[in-house]
């Protein structure tokens, strides 16, 4: 691996997180969206909870839009299995199958977390950004945030019986936050934004579902506006023989470097997990190549990472550079699907890493 994680680690835990109901239990802080805000790093952090287990049975929250008010701002209907019910499929702990249908074990949201040094956190004692509609009755997921004009662009993943989607928020004062609805159709994930335009566009890098045609890959498309995206294009795809095998979508969003845009990504394969690895791409043509990391920059190896509620698994959203630092990155992941961790990592050292 490259850069050194930081021995704090883990940053933030479930247990620094009080539950949106007094019912429920954190049971994932991971994978945050990052930016710098006022000379603080802000993390919007994904917390994942649930109903307090039952023995014997499985609980599924769900978003119940008829209850939603002003008085009842989290509004959640549960519906149960006995876990000996017929043709029900848990092998996954992320979601089960009643027959057809797939429901998720939890529910996510969005909670804001402030810091003066990068390290430790201030965090809002309830939701900052919690499902509201038909598209996120499953929850929201992993955000990235991307700053343009003093405008701070969310993209994040909503998740309903509809299907897995991206969509947009935008805030310029993390205190008031606007929707901008679906940006990229079922099924579309790991969207993000590049911080500038291009050729005068909005560039994206997003992750359609391909299959059964190919593997997961990752993919461009352009905009006049953030809100209307076309002209897509391939750009990268799994490779067999590497760590990135399986399946690879966009981390946080690309940074520019003196060589190009730098974009952390990850990628899964059986022998490493999820990992998280590099790609270089020409200033004013992002759809060309530059280099790849041969080998992951970043891996399951401490215990933290190696298990949790997803095992093996390291994945970021985030990641923020200091002014008076702009050779190091300072990566904020999820490790484990569990908790928040950090790892910074000059560029030098990712430079020279890279094929």
């Amino acid at each position: 691996m490259l850069g050194k994680r930081h021995h704090f680690n883990p940053l933030i835990t479930p247990q620094d997180i009080k539950p949106s109901c007094n019912d429920f239990e954190v049971i994932g802080v991971f994978n945050a969206g990052a930016t710098i805000y006022q000379n603080e790093v802000i993390l919007l952090l994904r917390v994942a909870e649930r109903p307090k287990p039952e023995k014997g049975w499985i609980h599924i929250p769900i978003l119940d839009l008829a209850a939603i008010s002003k008085s009842n701002k989290y509004p959640i209907k549960i519906i149960s299995f006995h876990k000996d019910k017929s043709g029900l499929e848990t092998s996954d702990p992320r979601a089960i199958y009643d027959e057809w249908k797939l429901y998720l074990t939890s529910i996510s949201h969005f909670r804001l977390a402030r810091s003066k040094d990068g390290m430790h956190f201030q965090i809002a004692a309830e939701p900052t950004i919690y499902p509201q509609n038909a598209y996120e009755t499953y929850g929201i997921e992993d955000p990235r945030i991307t700053k343009i004009d003093n405008i701070y662009y969310i993209t994040y993943v909503a998740v309903s019986e509809a299907g897995i989607c991206t969509a947009l928020l935008s805030t310029k004062n993390w205190q008031k936050y606007y929707r901008h609805g679906i940006i990229f159709h079922p099924m579309n994930k790991d969207v993000v934004i590049f911080p500038k335009k291009i050729n005068d566009v909005y560039v994206a890098l997003h992750r359609p579902d391909a299959a059964p045609c190919t593997k997961p890959s990752i993919w461009l498309a352009f905009s006049p506006d953030l809100i209307h995206w076309g002209k897509h294009q391939l750009l990268l795809q799994p490779r067999e023989t590497k760590w990135d095998a399986e399946r690879i979508g966009a981390g946080a969003p690309p940074i520019l470097t003196k060589h190009g845009w730098l974009e952390i990504y990850h990628g899964v394969s059986k022998k490493y997990g999820y990992s998280l690895g590099a790609l270089l791409l020409d200033k004013n043509h992002p759809g060309k190549i530059i280099a790849r990391s041969p080998k992951p920059i970043l891996f399951p190896q401490e215990d933290y990472e190696k298990n949790g509620f997803f095992a093996n698994t390291v994945f970021t959203n985030g990641i923020v550079q200091w002014p008076d630092e702009p050779d190091v990155i300072h990566i904020y992941y999820g490790a484990g699907d569990t908790y928040i961790c950090h790892v910074a990592v000059s560029l030098q050292e990712i430079f020279r890493s890279l094929r």
